[in-house]
């Protein structure tokens, strides 16, 4: 149909007006700030791949993953290769405690501003009783499951990441008080934020979070909201875990726990689930803590919580 002047003159000016309102779009998008990157979602596959290995290595080595034994050692060694092979520069720290040596893995992800370290550990070793997969191969496996979605995405993170397991915690925080006491002032001072995630996988689960530093408080806290998951305040295990150091020296921690051996009340297993009545982990510190006291549920949900506040306190 052919326009009259009059409409072909409207249809110019439309078209006009479209193209400006498009460039002027395309213009803003141009100049917009990238977007942040997203966690991805952790595999539970994954994870409990990692705890079988545990499994595995304890019932190899007297049935336990402690400090100073053959099973703690090929623990460290399991994770050291999966993370070199993912690209990251590891160290092993040695040190002593009761007569025997310990280990600390830690490893670093390349890039980011090195002013500003965003590290996440958990403890690798169990007590002498048992393989001690919810305390600690739980947070082990879920802080190495991150490690390597870090190396699969090929994360570019504007601040620099490390990742840190920590050796003889049952004993006293041994390790990761070692790695604190031989940092500088300055190294000190360039960690933003340290996450600790130890028992995250507890079989009568709660969902707590650590109320040290308000920003990450606040990190975990909008993760678990989205979700419709409510949360306490952490308490059980205040000053008790690898954090305790860290928070000492003046870094900003964080955590998140699933209850070791306090009672499950009836309020929160009205919230959550589970048993009242019942301790979060009936195994806790015994021979029972092996691949069957595990919630996968609570494994899932905290680990991609870890992943979460990695990527968000990262950026």
């Amino acid at each position: 149909m052919k326009l009259s002047v009059s409409a072909r003159a409207l249809a110019s000016g439309a078209v006009a007006t479209a193209m400006l309102l498009t460039g002027g779009a395309v213009a803003d998008a141009a100049s917009a700030p990238p977007r942040p990157a997203a966690a991805p979602d952790i595999p539970l596959a994954g994870v409990k791949a990692h705890l079988a290995q545990f499994q595995s290595i304890a019932t190899a080595n007297g049935g336990n993953r402690a400090h100073g034994r053959p099973g703690y050692k090929a623990s460290v060694d399991h994770i050291k290769a999966k993370l070199d092979a993912a690209g990251y520069t590891t160290t092993v720290q040695q040190f002593s405690a009761s007569g025997r040596t310990g280990y600390n893995l830690i490893a670093d992800w390349p890039g980011g501003d090195a002013g500003q370290v965003v590290m996440a550990g958990s403890h690798l070793d169990s007590v002498s009783s048992g393989p001690g997969i919810n305390d600690n191969g739980s947070g082990s496996a879920a802080v190495l499951e991150t490690a390597l979605a870090v190396s699969r995405a090929q994360y570019k993170p504007a601040k620099h990441l490390r990742f840190a397991w920590w050796g003889a915690e049952e004993l006293g925080l041994v390790g990761s008080r070692n790695y604190v006491n031989r940092l500088t002032t300055g190294d000190r001072s360039r960690i933003s934020a340290y996450l600790n995630f130890d028992m995250i996988g507890s079989p009568n689960p709660g969902y707590f979070v650590y109320d040290d530093d308000p920003a990450i408080e606040k990190t975990f806290k909008d993760y678990f909201s989205g979700l419709g998951v409510p949360t306490e305040i952490e308490t059980e295990g205040d000053g008790r875990s690898d954090h305790a150091p860290f928070k000492s020296a003046g870094v900003p921690v964080g955590g998140l726990f699933t209850g070791a051996s306090r009672t499950k009340t009836a309020a929160q297993a009205a919230k959550w689930g589970g048993t009242a009545g019942r301790a979060f982990d009936r195994c806790y510190h015994s021979s029972c803590d092996t691949t069957a006291n595990i919630d996968d549920t609570a494994l899932d949900r905290n680990s991609d919580a870890v992943a979460y506040a990695v990527w968000e306190l990262s950026q």
